[in-house]
């Protein structure tokens, strides 16, 4: 049985005057993978995302979360997909737990499940000792956990975050990505990141993206040259125009060939 299409983005644009951030771009993410977007700061991943919550309206081209258009069926769409962003929306004033309440009553949880799905995610994301302090005073690393809480609060089947581990430390990178891992077993993540060992620790797939173009829609393995991400996104990001697995591979070997040949000229 085919998955189901959860993410579909088609021939989405985005032009801001004369700059255009997202140049017609179309993928598709079945039910349960992890997908890494990834590119370059400025690469338009933002605001790529903004345009697949509905957030922000493309220039043309349409997007669906779950089967819904997210501008045509905004709250279907929207009871289907968790978002964390980069900065999440937080109310400093708020403890976490009565920040996942007020989401909870936004959303018009019934009171029992929204109880459930409430000690659920603490338990996820290990809030336990920061429920009464203000998030505010939250350090990066809580903020972020509680940023993940209220995405994951009414049990979404897909979860969009841009940049998720941005400003943590190395112990609280880990105890995400093991999330991540975990929830990618029951869920459809995309996860933008500029990092390529991100990419490497948590990705069945990556969408390469510079200057809004994709250029690379694979596995990790077939982006890969000598186990490492390294080279081929320098290359691609320095101008390539690559779309697909079978591509890159034919351009590395490309590469491989001309190197030689210049060493024999010189």
């Amino acid at each position: 049985m085919t998955a189901a299409m959860m993410i579909e983005a088609r021939g989405l644009s985005k032009i801001f005057g004369p700059f255009v951030a997202v140049d017609e771009i179309s993928f598709s993410i079945p039910q349960g993978q992890v997908v890494a977007f990834l590119g370059p700061n400025g690469a338009g991943k933002t605001t790529m995302m903004r345009m697949l919550t509905g957030y922000l309206a493309p220039s043309s081209g349409t997007a669906s979360i779950a089967g819904f258009d997210v501008r045509q069926a905004r709250i279907s769409a929207a009871q289907h997909l968790g978002y964390l962003p980069e900065n999440g929306p937080t109310y400093p004033e708020m403890t976490p737990l009565d920040l996942l309440n007020f989401v909870g009553e936004v959303r018009e949880m019934e009171p029992r499940f929204l109880k459930m799905r409430i000690d659920t995610v603490i338990a996820l994301c290990g809030l336990e000792l920061v429920l009464e302090k203000p998030t505010g005073k939250l350090s990066k690393g809580y903020k972020q956990r509680v940023g993940l809480a209220q995405a994951l609060l009414h049990d979404p089947a897909v979860l969009i975050m841009d940049e998720p581990t941005a400003g943590l430390d190395p112990n609280q990178i880990r105890q995400f990505r093991q999330n991540i891992q975990s929830l990618g077993r029951t869920k459809t993540l995309l996860i933008s990141t500029h990092i390529l060992h991100e990419a490497e620790a948590v990705a069945d797939r990556v969408l390469l993206v510079n200057d809004g173009r994709l250029l690379f829609d694979g596995t990790v393995d077939e982006l890969e040259e000598n186990g490492s991400l390294e080279q081929p996104f320098y290359r691609l990001t320095a101008g390539g125009s690559l779309l697909n697995a079978g591509q890159a591979k034919s351009a590395a070997t490309s590469d491989v060939g001309r190197e030689g040949h210049d060493k024999q000229v010189k």
